[in-house]
This record gives C-alpha cells, structure tokens and sequence, in this order.
C-alpha cells in the first residue's frame, strides 16, 4: 500500500526540530551558569559530562558500549601524556534510554562542565543539544545521526555519520551491484532518527531508479510486524529497507523470514550492530548495512583498539564502542590543542579539525559539525559481518 504518510512526517519533523529548540531555549535560559575553569595550560582535572544509557531499553545494545569506549580512550589519553600532566576525568549521567534533557542541565548548571559527550538516540538529542547550544557548552554526540541535528548552533558536534552521508551512498553502491528496481519500506515512525531515515531513502532510491512499491509504519515498543511484513511480501519488492532502533530490529528480521519473505530478498537496515544480528540467528543472514565502523576496516589504530578492547572486557567492541571511542580522541585533541578548557577555545579547535587520524578513518568536520569519513557497507555472512563488494 502507498500512503501519503511522508510529507506529513517531514512537515511535523521540521515543526518538531523547530519547536523543540525554542522550547529548550526558553526553559533554561535564565538559568545560572557556573563559569567553567580557565586554564593557560593545562594541568589538574579535566572533568567531561558523559551522558549514556546505563540502564533501560538502549543500555545493553548502546549505552554500556559506549560507555566501555570511552573508558578505554579515557585510560589510553590520560596515560600519552598528551594533555601533560591534565587528566580527563568522566561525570557520567544515566538518561535512563529515556533523556538527556534532565542531565544536561545537571552536568551544565552544576558541575559547570565546558564539553558533554555520550547522547546515542536522535530523540533525546533534539532537546539537549539546544540547552548545550544556549550555554555555551560543547556537546560532542558519538552516536546520533538523524539528519539536521548539528545546525542547532555551532557548539553541536557529532561523530557518527549522519544518515544524509550513509544512506544515498549506500543506496547507490547497492543498488549498482544487486540491481533491484523494486523496494519496500518500513519504519519507525514515533523515533526521529527513523523518521530521518525514511526521508533518506525516498530520494535515494529514486535517483537509482528504484520504484517503492509500498511503505509501512510501526511505533517504538511494538513487537507484532506480522501485518506489516504481510503486505511487503504481498508487494513483491526485489528489497526491503527498514529504519528502526536496536530493539525491534531482530523481531522484524525473524518474523520477515518465517512469514516468508525469501531469502533472496534482502533486508537493508542502516546501523544495524552485531548484538542485533546475533539475536536475529540465520533470519539475519543477506542483511546489508550502511554504518560508520567496522572491525574490518583498516583504518589507523583500528587493529590494535580491537585487541585492547577484547583484552580489556573479554569481548569484542561494536560499533557504539568504537565510535565513542574515537570521539573522545578527538575530543582530547582538541583540548590539546585550544591548551585550555575553555567550551569555546575547545569548539573552536574542535571545528578546525581535518583528516585527522582515527579508527574510524581520516576525520573532518564539515561546515555544521558534522562528520566526514568514509562509510562502511557490509554484509552479513554466516552470522558476521564481511565487506559488501
């Protein structure tokens, strides 16, 4: 079935993006603000608000990794001597897989923090980023990557690539090689970042001359697809592109493969991380990802944050790890480099950051704080991820 769902979402998107940032605005901007510490040098503590989900439904998938990521860079930073005899000092924040509004301003008003890192979910993201932004406080997201997020202000910045970066390049690089003319959609659209998504894939895919022959809807929570997933079969799509959250994602792989939908057909799902694939079982083989890291790339350091990462918690890291591992890096260079604590010296050395390099690649900030660097496309084979090529 086609619906006429997508201009309706991305009219409210753009209500939501904007009501969302003077909201945030007008709710904390009589608020006091500790001054943060000025520094010529640097030296002593250098306390960062870590916001992740510790506890809730993005905890073990998101949160707990990108906590593990942090803590191994933080380790690695504090032990280089590259900030001198500074060292970096986490006041970690559990949004609960809830939000980050209620941490921020903890964080903020205070701890008096000058950079906030962490913040997973685009949701949340919608309305914390503004209470940094209204503050003068960096905030430095290794995760989210709806579409838009980092034109809130100049001090937002963001590690994983955005869906504007993964999606259309993705789609053009699988489409030239499977050939598919024929898609289906379904997402998510209570969540952002799917929403965000959706609104990727449509011109995407027409561009490569792929018809969408139906697109489906679902909500954060739901655990039945078998309805969706009926009418997709019953469309006989050549592929099926899904936008979802960690969580729902192996319920729609599963019951897309015993309802039917044959193997032949495959699922796209970007960001999909090897805990969804695992719990999806063979329903997760042909599953093809767009993401911004994997333990397959040979990018600096990539090699040896994995074997550090294993020896340290006994298992190997995922995306969410890795990316926050690489953030805080970056971070810390930047702290390095402005020689002070200072958020604006700190956003200032953060933007004029080019080529850096990372486990996730040779790292730029674009023009709005958004990140540059390759993407990754992989497939899953045997219930790992290999190289799409």
């Amino acid at each position: 079935m086609k619906t006429q769902r997508p201009t309706r979402l991305l009219f409210i998107l753009a209500i939501v993006t904007l009501i969302a940032y003077l909201s945030a605005c007008d709710q904390i901007g009589q608020l006091p603000v500790p001054a943060p510490p000025q520094m010529d040098g640097l030296s002593g503590e250098i306390p960062i608000g870590v916001v992740v989900a510790l506890t809730g439904r993005f905890a073990n998938e998101i949160g707990i990794p990108m906590h593990t990521g942090f803590e191994l860079a933080r380790e690695e930073i504090n032990n280089s001597g590259m900030l001198g005899d500074a060292k970096i000092t986490f006041i970690t924040e559990d949004d609960q897989s809830e939000s980050a509004v209620e941490a921020f301003n903890k964080l903020i008003h205070q701890d008096g923090v000058s950079a906030i890192t962490g913040l997973a979910i685009s949701d949340q993201a919608i309305h914390a980023f503004p209470i940094a932004q209204e503050n003068g406080v960096v905030a430095f997201s290794s995760v989210s990557s709806a579409s838009g997020l980092s034109t809130i202000g100049d001090f937002i910045f963001r590690a994983g690539l955005t869906i504007d970066v993964l999606i259309p390049s993705g789609v053009r690089i699988t489409q030239g090689k499977l050939g598919y003319t024929k898609a289906a959609i379904l997402f998510d659209e209570s969540d952002l970042y799917s929403i965000s998504s959706y609104a990727g894939f449509i011109p995407s895919l027409a561009e490569n001359g792929v018809e969408v022959v139906t697109t489906e809807t679902f909500q954060s929570g739901d655990t039945d697809f078998s309805t969706q997933l009926t009418r997709i079969m019953e469309a006989n799509p050549e592929a099926i592109f899904v936008a979802t959250l960690p969580p729902e994602m192996p319920l729609i792989l599963t019951q897309g493969r015993e309802l039917g939908i044959p193997d032949s057909v495959p699922f796209i799902i970007p960001e999909i991380a090897i805990e969804q694939v695992a719990a999806a079982g063979n329903a997760a083989e042909g599953v093809i990802t767009f993401i911004g890291w994997s333990s397959l790339a040979a990018t600096p350091g990539n090699a040896a944050f994995i074997q550090s990462y294993t020896e340290t918690y006994g298992m190997q890291p995922n995306a969410w790890a890795a990316q926050s591992y690489a953030t805080l890096h970056i971070l810390a260079a930047a702290i390095a480099t402005a020689q002070s604590t200072d958020s604006a010296s700190i956003r200032d050395a953060l933007a004029n950051t080019t080529n850096m390099n990372t486990i996730l690649g040779q790292f730029s900030f674009d023009a709005v704080g958004d990140a540059v660097y390759d993407p990754q496309i992989l497939i899953v084979k045997d219930g790992e991820f290999a190289v799409f090529e």
